[in-house]
């Protein structure tokens, strides 16, 4: 391996053509031809000594080497990329930027977060990427982002939780349906209804089918819809019943009614994910202490659950103020 053959250029392609999964992808990012991308990878697998892809059916694919090339690349990059900012800021570093990706249920609450954040530090880029579970397992698998919001996080190796939010579920219907006027519901009644469900993998279908599971019962009429809204909309239409995050449901909700039943509401908690084996740029830092600080300004108090200090401890502490 010769070392002095590697340029950042050659390091940035390489996390580019990882990243897009393609060498036409990465060269249409980066504006440049695909043959220009294919000889720069193939510089960078000469300076390595060794083959950093495997071509199959599927696409490309990492060998181990290819691994360790891009888990060093996307380090010595961001590591820059920080220098970079505590240069345009040495004394509060109010520069910077990072990513983060929330579960689809998150998006109704994270920005009451990152709206008065964005305000305080209007000079840091945030990106914010939203998706079901199993996209937000895959770009934590691809290492694609720096903060990650899961109701119910990873049993994954590297992945450190906080929990900062209560995330209840409840049972909703109609207004006018007949079981919005009983004052208690059995869960045999709820389960006799159809039930408006999420896909098979989400995390509120998953902490569902858990709950029921641990009642010794089961679903009988079912109907899958395709999000929250479409669910919220069907339940409204009376197209059934649902138990649905309560962030879900609009302040003022005329249409629909929260049912009383027995063992409801299911407690699950949002959850702020970082991995361990990657670092964290200082703007994702200084947004966690941001949050812990400022959680109960923002959140009504009978939803927070700030748990963030445990996390925190191996982060320094940032001036907060604008």
């Amino acid at each position: 391996m010769n070392i002095r053959h590697l340029t950042f250029r050659l390091l940035q392609v390489y996390v580019t053509v990882v990243r897009c999964g393609s060498v036409s992808a990465a060269a249409r990012q980066l504006h440049l031809t695909q043959p220009t991308v294919s000889q720069q990878l193939k510089r960078l697998s000469e300076a390595v000594g060794s083959p950093l892809f495997e071509q199959h059916a599927q696409g490309l694919t990492m060998t181990a080497t290819g691994q360790a090339l891009y888990q060093a690349s996307r380090d010595v990059l961001g590591r820059f990329d920080d220098f970079a900012d505590q240069l345009s800021d040495l004394q509060y570093g109010r520069k910077g930027r990072f990513s983060i990706v929330l579960v689809n249920t998150a998006q109704y609450v994270l920005p009451r977060l990152l709206g008065p954040f964005s305000q305080a530090f209007p000079d840091v880029d945030v990106t914010v990427h939203i998706g079901n579970r199993r996209q937000v397992l895959a770009r934590f698998d691809r290492h694609e982002d720096d903060l990650y919001v899961f109701s119910h996080p990873p049993a994954l190796a590297h992945a450190v939780a906080a929990r900062f939010m209560r995330n209840p579920l409840v049972a909703i219907a109609a207004a006018d349906h007949p079981l919005a006027q009983q004052s208690s519901i059995s869960l045999e009644q709820l389960l006799s209804e159809r039930l408006l469900l999420r896909e098979p993998g989400s995390a509120t279908r998953m902490l569902l089918d858990s709950w029921l599971q641990e009642q010794g019962v089961s679903m009988q009429k079912t109907l899958q819809m395709a999000s929250n809204e479409a669910i919220r909309v069907g339940v409204a239409a009376r197209m059934g019943v649902a138990v649905l995050s309560e962030h879900v449901l609009p302040k003022e909700h005329p249409e629909l009614a929260v049912l009383p039943v027995a063992g409801l509401p299911i407690e699950s908690h949002w959850q702020f994910i970082v991995r361990s084996d990657q670092r964290l740029p200082q703007s994702a830092q200084r947004f966690l202490h941001y949050v812990h600080e400022h959680l109960g300004h923002w959140i009504e108090p009978h939803f927070v659950c700030n748990e963030l200090d445990g996390l925190l401890a191996t982060y320094p502490t940032f001036p907060l103020r604008s």
